[in-house]
């Protein structure tokens, strides 16, 4: 578990379901994203994302805020797919649901999740694709330090035809400040 000022990032709830089909089925949550979910694809995503982080220790966690618990979406760290060029990286990712778009949850979380990451994991940067399309995700990466990687912009083979041409970001691991506290 991950807390910040207002959010708490998790593993995954049968509580979550109802809330993240729903986003699924908001025509603006996945205008960049692909077709509106089904239930059972919905659910199909949150077992994945829960067998990551039961596998890996971390995952797309669930964004719980804290000062009344609603689920607000996901966001965190998995391994890049095998079918993108970030394969064998460490990618971060984000979904909120429409109504709380605009309140800087997003980037809290996000930054959140690359702390943790810098922390608990060796990988030596981090990673972060979406559909061109998306350009607020564009602009989230960005915002965290993030650097397009043009020469591993791809299409990616999963989405539909319209969301196959992809963006890559990256960002490498800050170097240690002097007199900066280390792990354990």
């Amino acid at each position: 578990m991950i807390e910040t000022q207002r959010l708490i990032l998790r593993g995954w709830r049968d509580s979550d379901r109802a809330p993240f089909h729903a986003m699924g089925q908001d025509e603006r949550v996945m205008a960049t994203l692909g077709p509106l979910l089904w239930r059972d694809e919905s659910d199909a995503l949150i077992d994945r994302l829960q067998h990551i982080l039961d596998a890996e220790g971390f995952t797309f966690w669930a964004i719980e805020r804290r000062s009344d618990g609603a689920f607000l979406g996901f966001c965190g760290l998995k391994p890049g797919a095998e079918e993108t060029p970030i394969h064998g990286e460490i990618e971060i990712g984000w979904r909120l649901a429409h109504e709380y778009w605009g309140h800087g949850y997003a980037r809290e979380a996000a930054q959140a999740s690359l702390d943790w990451g810098w922390a608990n994991l060796e990988a030596p940067r981090i990673a972060a694709i979406t559909s061109v399309d998306n350009v607020r995700s564009w602009g989230l990466m960005e915002r965290l330090g993030m650097v397009r990687a043009p020469e591993d912009d791809f299409d990616h083979p999963r989405a539909i035809e319209r969301l196959r041409p992809h963006v890559t970001y990256r960002i490498a691991r800050p170097a240690v400040k002097p007199g900066a506290i280390g792990r354990g």
